[in-house]
């Protein structure tokens, strides 16, 4: 498998040696432009066919006080699916390793400090929640619905085909789910574990079908939030439901989690949700 560095990539801090950032600096944020990963998929800008956001988890997240001891949390950021720009998310990683030794007077300057850099980087509001390590909201839960990975099924090929997507004429109501979704990195090639669920209303899913075309994305190289636009297009292109909702859960990496959801309009993702690999 080869891969290539796109070219919105070219000045990312992904795939380099970076020194670890001894103060806070808001520039090492950097912005993808959205638009550019969207349109293999037919997304004009301006007329997204969802709504969504990509929702994430920081396990590493510290700073100092006003008498310089350290706090730690949990900080969970959502970002507008409609927002211009996605962030590197490594880039994420060393602008939050700044502010290991930054002092803040209070938790709330530290929100205000990361809702105004993370905003101006994504270009729309962007929503942050500071939790102690032993909250509540932090506890392990399972998806709901029904498990697809028991189907005994042979697989032939490891890159999506929306062909393996097929449809009965009887509608129904229904949540399924998966843990076998992994893609890659689009730069390193690094693997990107996670479970993907898959709530609708419409012409039933060949569930087999389904299965073999989430396992598709394995050799696949784009980032999080672009497999989940790329099967929610697909769901939408291929089975026409009435109602769809598309969520990934993918796998911490360097202290980060991304778990973006699309949808049709009216639709949410049950929450708060955060699965034992997280």
């Amino acid at each position: 498998m080869t891969h290539h560095r796109p070219d919105t990539l070219e000045h990312a801090p992904l795939g380099r040696e970076s020194a670890y950032p001894e103060h806070y600096d808001a520039g090492l944020l950097y912005p993808i432009a959205r638009v550019a990963n969207r349109a293999p998929l037919g997304i004009e800008e301006g007329s997204l066919p969802f709504v969504g956001e990509d929702e994430w988890h920081a396990f590493e997240v510290s700073w100092l006080n006003g008498r310089g001891k350290p706090i730690v949390a949990v900080a969970r950021f959502r970002l507008p699916a409609d927002s211009p720009n996605l962030i590197e998310s490594k880039s994420w990683k060393l602008y939050l390793n700044g502010f290991n030794q930054t002092r803040f007077d209070n938790r709330e300057r530290v929100i205000d400090t990361l809702v105004a850099d993370l905003s101006a980087a994504a270009g729309a509001p962007v929503s942050v929640e500071l939790f102690g390590v032993d909250d509540d909201a932090l506890a392990v839960q399972r998806l709901p619905g029904e498990c697809l990975d028991e189907l005994d099924i042979e697989i032939a090929d490891y890159t999506p085909s929306a062909e393996h997507l097929q449809v009965a004429e009887e509608v129904v109501e229904e949540t399924l789910y998966s843990h076998l979704l992994k893609s890659n990195c689009p730069v390193t090639g690094q693997p990107d574990w996670g479970s993907v669920l898959i709530r609708y209303r419409g012409p039933k899913l060949d569930r087999e079908g389904l299965l073999r075309y989430l396992i598709g994305y394995r050799q696949h190289q784009d980032f999080h939030e672009h497999c989940v636009e790329h099967i929610f297009t697909d769901l939408m292109a291929r089975a026409r439901p009435e109602r769809l909702l598309v969520l990934a859960r993918y796998v911490r990496r360097g202290g980060l989690d991304i778990s973006p959801w699309r949808a049709t309009p009216g639709e949410r993702p049950p929450e708060p949700l955060r699965l034992a690999r997280q």
